[in-house]
């Protein structure tokens, strides 16, 4: 009598302790990553945290956050007392003792006061660039997807723009500075000596002088602008054709323009994919150094920006501090100790809260426009 059990394979098929030891590696790898991950932030989070929050309402060091930054004095008075100020209050403090003996006293570069002028200034990098980056990138991607025809040269431009997504931050900050720190042109009476070439524009005196716009925010900007358009115009270009044609051969027929199509029928339905590319790019310019070392930031501020200026536009030409550089600065040029740590992990913690409050605010707003725009 035919048994079926005589046809089943008794036991663990073949291949299952390799499957089970692939498995286990991977999910070993990932489990690693994870907890590097949670290592470093958990560091950041047990060192940072003391010099944003305090146990006293309001509860956070608003000082910390909206203060200049400042050279911190560390010294102890005659009874022995030990103080760390910031140099304005250093300063009052010295007025109001007068000919008193100070003892131990040491300075710490940028170690006091507060990170407000990096805070700002990363803001306003980070702004300045998205908005370039996308009014040119998505510019891009639009004729690429809707408008350039099939070609050997096509293919050459996106397989170039593929190429830039790859080149070091270090070499864009180059280029940022070799091109719009020194050499791209402007409009002025008044050319600089360093200009490598001027053109009369026969208004006037002026004349197109191509001697850049010097370290500035415009300069930054533009540069970190260079450096993420790749990302932008790649993952635009892609949301752009992940749009249904049937919705341009509809807007065809009843009549429209090929830009109509592209305005009310392709745009809002790729802005979810537009914004995911945006995404990315934020957390990439908020935290570059390279490129803002050479084009725009500074290591101390006395103001912000945009104060001393009588025309609103002239924050665009003057430098800016930031917190990848102020950061940088910290740890590389000033010795570590005890009264560098609250700068120094501070300013990493309140960095890592802009990131992620600028990524979750994108993400959000990215939800959005999934819920609303669907086919």
């Amino acid at each position: 009598m035919f048994n079926p059990e005589s046809i089943i394979r008794k036991g663990r098929p073949k291949g299952y302790l390799r499957e089970t030891l692939v498995r286990s590696f991977l999910r070993g790898i990932t489990y690693l990553i994870v907890i590097i991950a949670l290592m470093i932030f958990g560091k950041i989070l047990i060192d940072g945290a003391p010099a944003i929050f305090t146990s006293k309402f309001p509860f956070v060091d608003i000082e910390f956050l909206t203060a200049k930054n400042e050279t911190l004095h560390v010294f102890d008075d005659a009874q022995g007392t030990r103080h760390q100020l910031p140099a304005s209050k250093y300063s009052d403090y010295v007025n109001a003792h007068a000919g008193a003996t100070l003892y131990n006293e040491q300075t710490f570069s940028y170690s006091g006061g507060g990170i407000a002028g990096p805070i700002v200034g990363t803001a306003l990098l980070t702004i300045g660039s998205m908005i370039l980056a996308l009014f040119f990138g998505v510019s891009a991607a639009i004729y690429l997807a809707e408008y350039a025809k099939q070609s050997p040269f096509i293919h050459a431009v996106r397989l170039a723009i593929l190429n830039l997504a790859g080149i070091p931050s270090i070499v864009f900050g180059l280029f940022g500075f070799s091109v719009f720190v020194l050499a791209v042109p402007i409009i002025t009476n008044t050319p600089s000596d360093r200009s490598m070439l001027t053109i009369p524009l026969m208004v006037g005196n002026y004349v197109l002088s191509f001697q850049g716009w010097n370290s500035s925010l415009i300069a930054g900007c533009a540069t970190l602008a260079c450096m993420i358009l790749p990302v932008i115009i790649t993952a635009s270009e892609e949301s752009l054709r992940a749009v249904p044609q049937g919705f341009r051969d509809a807007s065809l027929a009843m009549g429209g323009t090929r830009w109509q199509t592209i305005r009310k029928c392709v745009l809002p339905y790729s802005l979810p994919g537009i914004l995911t590319s945006s995404l990315l790019a934020i957390a990439r310019v908020a935290g570059e150094t390279a490129p803002i070392m050479f084009t725009a930031a500074v290591a101390a501020k006395d103001d912000l920006p945009w104060q001393g200026l009588s025309n609103p536009f002239g924050v665009l030409s003057s430098q800016v501090q930031a917190l990848p550089y102020h950061i940088y600065t910290l740890a590389a040029r000033i010795p570590n100790s005890e009264y560098t740590e609250r700068a120094q992990y501070g300013s990493v913690f309140v960095f890592l809260v802009l990131v992620a409050s600028l990524s979750f605010g994108s993400m959000i707003l990215r939800a959005k426009l999934r819920k609303k725009l669907k086919w």
